[in-house]
């Protein structure tokens, strides 16, 4: 095995992560003799790239959402521009058929003098209001037609807007999809500089961060008694959530191979029967909040500043996530990162009476995952 390979694989106990240092610069070792930097400051240097990483990994998924949006849209106001075209051509011909009945059924003299001359008076009489009809008639159409075409044309600027805009956001998708590389760049940067001693010593500081916060949470009474019993639909969500444990994170997917944090959550909440938005930032803004105190299974905890992280609570303090580059999705202690708060796709529902939480696979807290090594980027 190379030394670089030794290096991504050794950063497999990186399984969760702990508070970050905001600001804090990339911290190389230099080859000049100067001095190294310290565990902690490696640690923090870190997380802060990962972040940065998953921070830009959440842009582009909400870009790729309203990019799918955009394409329905698009869609949508074509097929109505089709059908409008459709009923001005009917339109227009209509008025033709009307305009010709018109024609031949005219005459240069006037009613009074017809009427006069006609052998037969009642004919003329029926032909007279047989051409007002006509003319009432033709008057609808020409305004049916005007509607017609103003309906067109308003289809059509409407049209070529959601064009423009979904050009604009592929153009913008593809932008944000760079900056992901670049980071995960740094990421794969960072770990190949670092020796093997190194990446344990980062490890075990990270796992015992996470256990101290963890203890912290619990010690505090934050999570209440923690006896919730999930809704029907939740208690689907958090098996369907269960049943990836050990399947790898890819920045950008939602399942069913691979995940990122949001593409697990909303994937397992769909399956359930409530789709709820993709990423972890409009998880977080549209999705009704709940205290700590009161989490019940299903419910989302999400995480930093930015909301640019989440995963689903499993109960008795714990959550089922997709951790980042290089993980596969795990069971990890709530306070695995710094908590922002957390919300309820369901808030209306009833809880289920009688709940039975799924068997979790022994390796499910502390294995599976593996070092990071270079995502698979999306076409």
């Amino acid at each position: 095995m190379s030394g670089r390979l030794l290096r991504l694989v050794c950063t497999a106990a990186l399984a969760t992560q702990v508070a970050l240092v905001p600001g804090a610069a990339v911290a190389v070792p230099e080859p000049d003799g100067s001095a190294e930097p310290s565990v902690a400051e490696l640690l923090t240097d870190l997380q802060k790239l990962y972040r940065d990483a998953e921070r830009a990994t959440e842009a582009y998924n909400a870009t790729e959402e309203q990019l799918r949006r955009k394409r329905a849209e698009v869609a949508r106001l074509d097929g109505q521009l089709a059908r409008a075209r459709l009923a001005l051509d009917d339109s227009r011909g209509e008025a033709g058929r009307l305009a010709r009945r018109q024609y031949q059924s005219s005459s240069d003299l006037s009613p009074y003098l017809r009427l006069l001359l006609a052998r037969d008076p009642q004919h003329v009489l029926d032909q007279g209001h047989v051409i007002g009809q006509v003319a009432r008639e033709r008057a609808g159409t020409t305004a049916r037609l005007a509607g017609d075409e103003r309906r067109r044309d308003e289809l059509a600027r409407k049209a070529r807007a959601a064009l423009d805009a979904r050009i604009t956001l592929t153009e913008r998708r593809k932008k944000e999809r760079d900056d992901v590389r670049r980071r995960l760049d740094d990421v794969e940067e960072m770990v190949a500089s670092l020796s093997a001693e190194q990446l344990h010593e980062v490890a075990d500081l990270e796992r015992t961060g996470v256990a101290e916060r963890q203890r912290e949470l619990e010690d505090s009474g934050a999570l209440g008694e923690d006896d919730g019993k999930p809704t029907a639909e939740g208690e689907r969500a958090v098996r369907n959530a269960v049943r990836q444990l050990g399947k790898p994170y890819q920045w950008g997917a939602e399942g069913p191979r691979s995940y990122d944090c949001s593409g697990l959550t909303s994937w397992a909440w769909d399956r359930a029967g409530t789709p709820i938005p993709r990423t972890s930032q409009e998880q977080w803004a549209k999705l009704p909040r709940v205290p700590l105190d009161a989490l019940r299974p299903g419910d989302l905890v999400v995480y930093f500043p930015e909301a640019t992280h989440v995963a689903l609570y499993l109960g008795d303090g714990l959550v089922v996530q997709a951790p980042r580059p290089g993980a596969r999705v795990k069971v990890s202690p709530l306070a695995a990162n710094p908590v922002l708060g957390a919300v309820r796709p369901d808030p209306d529902a009833r809880p289920v009476r009688h709940y039975t939480p799924p068997k979790l696979p022994a390796a499910a807290p502390t294995g599976g995952d593996e070092g990071y090594a270079s995502a698979a980027v999306p076409e």
